[in-house]
């Protein structure tokens, strides 16, 4: 199957080779000519993924139309706040029958929307034909082929089974899943809690105060997921405690390194400066804070993070103020 990936950043292009070493030709379109050409010509994406190579399927274009042509499957693996005006500037060239795949892990801040109903609202694609990936997606062991399970969910298994195919290879297992809700928030809220993770680490904290985040935090993205409609099972799953764990656990995970910087003191600005990008979860925190309070449901974590991050809490009131909550009788959220 002919697939286009839209996004040469670490997943997207990892992505591609994932696709690429299942048998199938790719395309990955990027901005930058340099990169385009390096993953033609070298086949690599040094900036990204240093000298692991990409394998013989995979190409690269900066002309987003060409890259589209004649594809089976479109990959979107931009940065979640701006997807709506990436798909706007390609939409007319979205071959109609096409899955579309969504690898982001976010929330839209203006509009609390998940990237699936993005794509929907966007581009007017048959929300059937729509899948997400996610998991424990650490790009660059992915890309070193060390073995690696996600899961592709959508809202018609058939749709979800096409992507499972298309990536399934000798390193890479995908599980399908009807469940997107679930899958998507799992991705999304693990961003959130990975901050919060990082800042202890900052602080110098032990495992113990880690460990407690990491687990209060999926008990606090399973109570949202299933008041959005999600199911229980999914959170314990790969897209819900899979990707919780090695988002968490790894210096490979942008936001935990984020919040690590957070957690020395630095603000926002000064650790965007020191890390030249931002964390998804920087940018989803507020959005994800709002559907919690829209939906009724408390998020004491994502709230203290959201208060870190807009400069109304100090990272080391952060744990003293989770401590200080009411105490109460730990029962499994169902």
């Amino acid at each position: 199957m002919r697939t286009a990936v839209l996004g040469a950043g670490s997943w997207g292009t990892t992505f591609a080779k994932v696709v690429g070493d299942a048998g199938n030709p790719v395309t990955v379109w990027a901005r930058r000519d340099e990169v385009a050409r390096e993953i033609t010509e070298k086949g690599t994406n040094s900036a990204y993924l240093g000298d692991i190579p990409l394998g013989h399927n995979v190409s690269a274009q900066t002309d987003a139309a060409a890259a589209l042509a004649d594809s089976d499957v479109v990959v979107l693996a931009v940065p979640a706040q701006s997807l709506r005006d990436n798909l706007e500037a390609v939409a007319a060239s979205l071959p109609p029958e096409a899955v579309i795949v969504s690898l982001m892990k976010g929330i839209e801040r203006t509009t609390g929307k998940r990237m699936s109903e993005v794509i929907a609202e966007s581009t007017g694609h048959d929300p059937s034909r729509i899948a997400v990936v996610s998991g424990p997606n650490l790009a660059k062991e992915i890309a070193q082929e060390q073995p690696t399970a996600t899961v592709v969910a959508a809202p018609d298994v058939r749709t979800a089974e096409i992507v499972a195919e298309l990536s399934a290879n000798s390193y890479f297992r995908p599980y399908t899943n009807t469940d997107v809700v679930g899958v998507e928030l799992g991705g999304a809220v693990k961003n959130v809690i990975a901050l919060a993770v990082g800042m202890c680490d900052g602080q110098g904290l032990g495992d113990n105060s880690k460990a407690s985040i990491i687990t209060r935090g999926l008990a606090e993205t399973t109570r949202l997921a299933l008041a959005m409609g999600a199911e229980a099972h999914t959170l314990s799953g790969l897209a819900g405690l899979g990707d919780l764990v090695a988002t968490c656990a790894s210096p490979l995970s942008r936001n935990r390194s984020f919040g690590g910087l957070l957690g020395t003191g630095l603000t926002v600005e000064e650790a965007a400066e020191r890390t030249k990008q931002v964390a998804e979860g920087v940018k989803s925190a507020s959005a994800v804070l709002a559907i919690g309070e829209a939906n009724g449901v408390e998020l004491p974590i994502t709230q203290a993070v959201s208060a870190v991050i807009d400069g109304r809490l100090r990272v080391d009131e952060l744990g003293p103020l989770l401590l200080a909550r009411k105490r109460k009788h730990e029962v499994p959220v169902r």
